[in-house]
């Protein structure tokens, strides 16, 4: 149950923050304001839900307790209360979990990696699968998608590809993609019929901004060279792709479209990201750890997920869910199913750490 003194504190900062904003501050100040004004106005429309119900709920114990009270209003109120009991129980979980530590980089686009683990050419292909899944997932959430970087494979699908995907929420929708996924299936490449087993790996970052990351000039070395597609061909007759290697990280990017100023655009804002990527791993040491240990080396015995095409079976091995709805979230359309379940157990986990600290305390 959250203290009064607490949603006391709430409801009193959503309003100085409404008086501050109504006082016509300066932009920058403005801004600041309204974010803090938006996260808190679901959490303060819960506690003022509560508090009406909780009156509601005075009154009938009130109408109980008196003696006066005649029989049908007593058979009422002893109806109506356990209705008005549930209720508050489910807002105050509600409320727990709106009022749950935020991951900051939460409401960031993100940038998507996939490449192809073990599996040779079946594994670029299943890479290839995955992208186009979480391309039609994003399109489907009206979010907008903009590859990087790709290298194809030698049969089709990728050997890594490497997408921007732009809107409000996307890392916090996506970013329980990351690791190793597991297909079973048989090969487009095999004649035999058998079912073989590949695998990709997955990761999902935050997009930096401008000013969450300084670049130096003088820390970036640039070289451009001549692009080539598949085959050997050349995509055109200038150099136009684009490596930045970042000298005080070792941190290489690459871009290989056709336009040489939009390839440095790309390159710096995936080097960017992936700065603001190796911060984030710094400030928190055990999520980076649990990151890495999920995409692991892309073996196919390290798995987050399996898809059994055979069997139009998906399965997600960190919260035993199994889905016979393969052909629906291979296309994204399926996909939410399986992202709201890993939200909602840790959602769950946190909720239990919070309860068994505060138990601990107890103690």
């Amino acid at each position: 149950m959250l203290p009064i003194e607490k949603t006391n504190q709430l409801l009193a900062r959503h309003k100085e923050i409404e008086n501050q904003m109504v006082a016509s501050p300066d932009p920058e100040t403005y801004v600041k304001l309204a974010s803090e004004f938006s996260e808190l106005t679901p959490v303060v429309e819960k506690i003022r839900d509560m508090q009406s119900i909780r009156e509601e709920l005075a009154g009938l114990e009130e109408m109980l307790e008196d003696k006066e009270t005649d029989g049908e209003m007593r058979e009422l109120a002893v109806l109506e209360k356990p209705g008005l009991e549930a209720r508050i129980i489910k807002l105050e979980q509600q409320l727990q979990l709106l009022l749950l530590p935020r991951d900051k980089a939460d409401d960031k686009s993100a940038i998507l990696e996939v490449r192809a683990g073990t599996g040779g050419s079946e594994a670029a292909l299943f890479a290839g699968d995955l992208f186009r899944m979480y391309q039609r997932h994003a399109e489907n959430k009206g979010w907008k998608v903009e590859v990087l970087s790709a290298s194809q494979g030698e049969v089709g699908g990728y050997k890594e590809i490497v997408a921007a995907i732009k809107g409000k929420g996307v890392f916090a929708r996506l970013k329980f993609e990351s690791g190793v996924h597991r297909v079973q299936r048989v090969p487009e490449t095999e004649s035999g019929g058998r079912v073989h087993t590949s695998a990709a790996t997955v990761a999902v970052l935050p997009e930096a901004e401008d000013i969450d990351i300084e670049i130096r000039n003088e820390d970036i070395r640039i070289d451009t060279m001549r692009a080539s597609g598949a085959g050997g061909q050349h995509v055109n007759t200038t150099d136009s792709a684009v490596r930045i290697t970042h000298e005080p990280t070792g941190i290489v990017v690459m871009s290989s479209e056709k336009s040489q100023h939009q390839n440095r655009a790309n390159a710096m804002r995936e080097l960017r990201t992936r700065l603001y990527d190796l911060e984030r791993q710094k400030a928190d040491q055990e999520r980076a750890d649990s990151r890495r240990g999920q995409v692991g080396s892309g073996d196919r015995s390290e798995r987050i997920r399996t898809y059994n095409f055979p069997q139009g079976r998906v399965s997600d091995h960190r919260i035993n869910l199994t889905l016979y709805k393969l052909e629906k979230i291979i296309v994204g359309e399926g996909l939410d199913e399986i992202i709201d379940a890993l939200i909602t157990n840790y959602q769950a986990n946190q909720l239990a750490a919070i309860g068994d600290d505060v138990s601990n305390k107890g103690q």
